[in-house]
Formats: structure tokens, sequence, C-alpha cells
């Protein structure tokens, strides 16, 4: 058989009006007007529009946000929506673009205010149509819910390949940044969505407490009202989880002083682990630690020693719980390992569950490292600006184009595709090719039959369309 038959020579020529060669997104569309960021966006950033102005400042930043949503990594990458009016209607030019950026910037702290509060009402549409993402099993609070919404907090390294304002080496021997990024978990069922940015330079501590209370802070603000509010007893339905950069009096206090838990890896060499270990009862005490799937994994072992450490400095009720476990072949034991065992352990002010509950429970925050991997995946992994304000302002459009793409999931999307990571996304939902066909009375954008993913498009578009009408 000849090969050209398989894969035969195509002669390309120009022509073909109304083609769309990125008709899937419409959906991100149909899910900013669903969620009423369009017009959210277009209120808050109204004190940026300047007199006789064409472009409205709340398009132009939703545009960038979709642009980095389909794959884009600067400003200029704005270009691929300004290519399709007939998809996403008029598209301000660069230089428009560029200047609304530096005009943000003038006023970081109010545009970052502005964009925060269309996120956080838009977001709070989004939890009524869907249920809010909450977490374990707890006794129901005020609000009526029976669990709890899981803020991950964590830092990533951003590397700089250019002197820009703010950037310093970093602790990994690069030069960059180091944000420190809020999420909130969906649990088994779905991803997460970014709630709190806070860009920082590279040589930025790891575990600075007044970060982490800050970072905090913008995570609760975006949490709908009702589902932080105090019950009868204080507590407030919100579970923190961090690493051991969280580890610190300071933001563990600051944490239990507003009601809410916290699980926060815990550096051993806090405490005097080796005779905390001696005094651990060689029976009873060590009980099998869960896998994954909630089932004893065998090789692993947990214990609480909270009677058998000092606690003092901790807020009231911490609680001190090591997992023990054979290390995977290769890896190398640290000081605080014994018996040929890695030991870990973790800190929180839960008062009830099974150990190996709240152990698997701390493991699931570094579900964390794919929001923070599906970040850099949409605009994280470069900042393009030269000024830190800029790029404050950057931060803020990448993290709404991963709330676009998380709740396009979540209101449209099924299956496989509910859990898919931005790639899968872009290759199989929104790069397919479509055409524009307007008759007397409607506009329609016709998808091929042949695209193995064409019925999980009509079916996302007919799930926003319902929740348009409603």
């Amino acid at each position: 058989m000849k090969s050209n038959r398989l894969r035969p020579w195509l002669r390309v020529v120009a022509g073909g009006e109304s083609l769309i060669s990125s008709a899937g997104a419409v959906l991100l569309v149909q899910t900013a007007r669903v969620t009423g960021l369009d017009r959210l966006l277009g209120k808050g950033l109204t004190p940026w529009r300047l007199p006789g102005a064409v472009h409205d400042p709340g398009k132009i930043v939703l545009d960038l946000a979709v642009a980095v949503a389909l794959g884009g990594d600067c400003a200029a990458d704005i270009a691929l929506v300004r290519a399709q009016p007939g998809l996403f209607g008029p598209v301000a030019s660069d230089p428009t673009v560029s200047r609304l950026v530096a005009r943000l910037a003038e006023d970081a702290e109010q545009a970052q205010a502005a964009i925060r509060a269309a996120r956080a009402a838009a977001r709070e549409r989004v939890w009524q149509q869907t249920g809010p993402p909450v977490q374990t099993k707890q006794p129901a609070t005020l609000s009526g819910q029976a669990g709890q919404v899981v803020l991950d907090l964590d830092a990533t390294l951003v590397t700089a390949h250019s002197d820009k304002e703010t950037a310093a080496p970093t602790w990994k021997g690069g030069f960059g940044f180091h944000p420190l990024l809020g999420f909130v978990d969906h649990g088994d069922g779905g991803t997460g969505e970014p709630v709190a940015e806070l860009l920082r330079p590279g040589n930025a501590g790891s575990n600075t407490a007044a970060d982490h209370v800050l970072v905090l802070k913008q995570a609760l603000a975006q949490v709908p009202e009702h589902l932080r509010q105090p019950d009868t007893r204080g507590r407030v339905a919100v579970l923190v989880r961090t690493d051991a950069a969280g580890a610190t009096h300071e933001f563990t206090r600051h944490v239990a002083d507003t009601g809410m838990e916290f699980s926060v890896g815990a550096y051993l060499h806090h405490f005097d682990i080796e005779a905390v270990l001696r005094r651990v009862p060689k029976k009873g005490a060590w009980t099998p630690a869960y896998d994954a799937d909630s089932k004893p994994r065998d090789g692993a072992w947990v214990a609480e020693v909270t009677d058998l450490a000092d606690l003092t400095a901790w807020p009231k009720g911490t609680r001190l719980i090591l997992r023990k476990e054979r290390p995977h072949p290769g890896a190398q034991l640290r000081f605080t390992d014994v018996d040929g065992l890695r030991v870990t352990g973790l800190l929180t002010n839960t008062s009830s569950e099974q150990l190996a509950n709240l152990e698997l429970r701390h493991r699931r925050h570094a579900r964390v490292e794919d929001r923070i991997r599906a970040a850099k995946d949409t605009g994280l992994r470069n900042l393009p600006f030269h000024r830190h304000a800029q790029n404050q302002i950057w931060l803020q459009i990448t993290a709404l184009a991963q709330e676009l793409l998380a709740w396009t999931q979540r209101l449209a999307l099924t299956g496989e595709h509910r859990l898919a990571e931005p790639k899968r996304l872009r290759l199989r939902i929104f790069s397919v090719a479509g055409r524009l066909v307007r008759t007397s009375r409607r506009h329609l954008l016709k998808i091929t039959n042949g695209w193995p993913w064409t019925a999980a498009i009509l079916t996302a578009h007919n799930r926003l369309t319902a929740l348009a009408a409603a």
C-alpha cells in the first residue's frame, strides 16, 4: 500500500468564511454569562474606563482570561480571541490591552479588590447552582451544611528569565518569584478552584506566618458568607490544610481563634521526637493507616502522641499524630526516622474522627500540587510583565482563567471531562473547529459529527443554556 493513501498530501488554500478554530471555547463564554462574571467584571472595573473608550475594561480582562484558559501565557496571546469576533465579539488591540493593564497596576490594590469581588460574587452563584464543594462528615452548622469547605494553601516557584521587579534568587538556586496560593478542594469528585494569590519575591520565606494569614483572609473572603458563619459554639465549617510551612504558632492560633480547623504538617525537629517515640507503648498505640480508598494500608501505621509531646505553645486542643511506614525502594532516611521506618507527623485541632481518617485527610492536601500544576499550565508558568504591580494583575487574570475552566467543569461537563486537566480540555473540547451560520432569526455554531467529543460539547452547551434560562 502506498504511503500517500495513509497520509495524503493536501493542497492548502485560503478561504472558507465563518470558520471558527476554537469553537468549543463557546462554553467558556457561556459560563461567564451564566455566572454573571462578565457583568460583574464590567461593573467592578468601571472606574478604570476612560471617557469615550470603545472597549469595556471588564470585557478586556475577561478576554485575556479566556485567552489564557485556551493556553495563552502572555497578553499578546489575546490575538487568538481577537481573530474570532463571531465567537468572542470585538476584542481590544494589543496597545489597548497594555494600557489597561498599566492603568490597573497604577492602583493595583483597588483593582485587585474589584476583580476579587467579581470573582466572589460569581463563585457564590456557581455554588448555588451546583451545591457548595463541602467535604468530610460533620454535624450540620447554622448554614445547614453537613460538611466543611476545605482550603489548601501552598507556595510554588515561578522562574523569571529576565530581571523583573521584585524577582530574587530562590531557595532552590533559581531566580524568580515565590507566590503563595490558596485553593478550594472539590474532593474526589472534582478538581478545585483558586481563591487567593499573593505574589512574593523568590527569596520570600516558606513559613512566613503573616503571609499565610493574609492569604487565608483572602481565601475566606471568596467563600460565600453563609458558609463561613460560626455556629452556636463558635465553630466555622472550614478546614485549612497546609504542609509544614504552615506549622507556626501564629498561623495555627489565627485559624483556631477564627473557629476553623487546621491540619498542617509537623516539623518533627520542633519536638524531641526520639524521646517521644521511645515512650510510645509498643502494643495498641499504632493502628493501620489507610490508603487512598480508606482501606488499611500494608506497611503503614498511625499513632497519637499528643500526651507525650510538649504542645503548650500551640493552640488549645492541638493534637500531634505520627505516621510511620516502610520507605519506598531507594528512599533515603532522615535523622527523625527510626528503626528503618519513615516517620512523619501532622498537627490538627480536630477533636473527633479516627486517627487513620485524620491522617488520610491530611495526605489529601497533596491534591494542591495538581491545582498548582494546572495553574502553571494556565498562565502561571510565566509572569510576562516587568513591573511587580502589573504581574499582580496578571495573577488575577490567571485565577480568572482557572475559574472559568473549573466552573465550566462543575456546571456543564460530565464524566472524565469533569476531572480533566486543562491540557485535555483544550485538545478535546475547546480546539474543535466549527462554522458560524447566520439566519434571519438566529446564529448557529455547527460542529462536525465526526469529532469524537461532539456529544460532550453539545451536552455541556445544553446544560449551560438551561441554566441561563432558569
